[in-house]
């Protein structure tokens, strides 16, 4: 097993958008590459968020973050990023309220995590991990109240490129709990921040 790595964890900001395009031109990144976290911030169809949308989304995640929102954190490791999560207003994500599995648990004002990525190189190493605490820690600076993730639960390990939610057991060891499941395998968990 690989040897864990101690991360820094710092907003997305303009003059850090350059590290996440390198994070996600690296090889192992196409899916990330062509979504760039923007699938669930849009309504309508459309295709699979890796296919055909790439450069667009690109531009839109850019121009979210050139306005000066933060729509994520990235892990850096001696100064390379290695780690990325997307996190925020629930209602910034824009697919969170027709999807089936994701749609609101009430009215309560809540925070979302929807996506991870890890250098496939770098996985295994408890970054995910750090990720998320830096993300916690994010959102109680931002004075959010409830975080919320759609983690993947399921009793057989996932292909890590398809595990961009992040697994449920993660998410009990950051102390989340489960508040809702509409899919077996796909439950929605909380953690108050007060």
């Amino acid at each position: 097993m690989p040897a864990k790595i101690k991360l820094e964890v710092q907003p997305l900001t303009a003059e850090r958008f350059d590290d996440l395009a390198e994070l996600f031109g690296r090889p192992g990144g196409s899916i990330v590459r062509g979504c760039w976290c923007m699938y669930y911030r849009r309504t309508g169809s459309e295709p699979h968020p890796g296919i055909g949308r790439g450069e667009s989304n690109r531009r839109a995640l850019k121009a979210l973050v050139d306005s000066g929102a933060v729509p994520g954190l990235i892990g850096y490791r001696d100064g390379s990023p290695v780690g990325w999560i997307s996190l925020g207003p629930r209602d910034h994500y824009l697919k969170l309220r027709r999807s089936p599995v994701m749609k609101p648990v009430d009215d309560r004002p809540v925070w979302s995590i929807v996506c991870f990525y890890v250098d496939p190189k770098m996985r295994g190493r408890g970054i995910a991990d750090q990720l998320l605490a830096a993300a916690i820690d994010y959102a109680r600076d931002q004075r959010v109240k409830l975080l919320e993730a759609y983690p993947v639960d399921k009793d057989e390990r996932s292909h890590p490129d398809f595990m961009w939610f992040g697994s449920k057991t993660m998410y009990d060891r950051a102390g989340f709990g489960e508040v809702a499941r509409r899919k077996a395998h796909r439950p929605v968990m909380r953690k108050a921040l007060a």
